[in-house]
């Protein structure tokens, strides 16, 4: 099974940054700001960081057209939200995972960056991992000790999150867990999906 690496650079320094990415062997990292600059971190603003990339034998690519997470194209939105389930079968999306299956053809390992240390606090987990997962892909999101978690440890969190007391509910009264996991990346999309009304 093929691998895909998420991280988030607010858990690190860009030398840390760059010594966990040759830790876990990714030869591509591929940036989901949709605004690849950081008014706080600003060595992982997109000129800077490439140059520390590329010394380091590590391709950079911005997906802000495939991946990003603010998408203006009235089409995604439901109810001013935008529509994670509805974007990730969008052209854009589809032509971003296509570069993907491409490069992993010719032997890069990926790395889908973005901001956020946690991972079910981002959209590149919440959106892209999760179509990623879904399409049999094994994800890991490295967590700034340099550890990973899996897109099914990140499922674990969002239903104990939304669903505190599952273990406790009547098998009767209980959906099953496919179910509450479906519900569980709905919820979290309400929450951090990008808003139309947004500056």
């Amino acid at each position: 099974m093929d691998e895909i690496y998420t991280i988030g650079y607010s858990g690190f320094n860009i030398e840390k940054f760059v010594e966990v990415l040759k830790k876990y062997s990714v030869t591509a990292l591929i940036d989901v700001r949709s605004v690849p600059l950081s008014a706080h971190f600003k060595d992982f603003n997109l000129k800077n960081l490439s140059q520390v990339l590329r010394k380091n034998d590590i391709i950079y690519r911005n997906y802000d057209k495939e991946f990003g997470a603010r998408q203006l194209n009235t089409e995604f939105f439901t109810d001013g939200v935008l529509d994670f389930s509805k974007f990730a079968e969008s052209p854009q999306f589809l032509d971003g995972v296509k570069k993907f299956e491409k490069g992993m053809e010719l032997g890069y390992k990926f790395a889908l960056m973005c901001a956020e240390k946690r991972p079910e606090e981002c959209h590149r987990c919440i959106l892209v991992a999760k179509k990623f997962h879904d399409l049999g892909y094994n994800v890991k999101h490295i967590l700034e000790d340099g550890s990973f978690i899996t897109q099914a440890d990140v499922e674990k969190i969002l239903v104990k999150k939304y669903f505190p007391n599952y273990n406790q509910i009547s098998l009767f009264e209980m959906p099953d867990m496919a179910e509450m996991i479906r519900q569980s990346y709905i919820k979290r999309n309400l929450e951090i999906g990008y808003r139309l009304t947004e500056d």
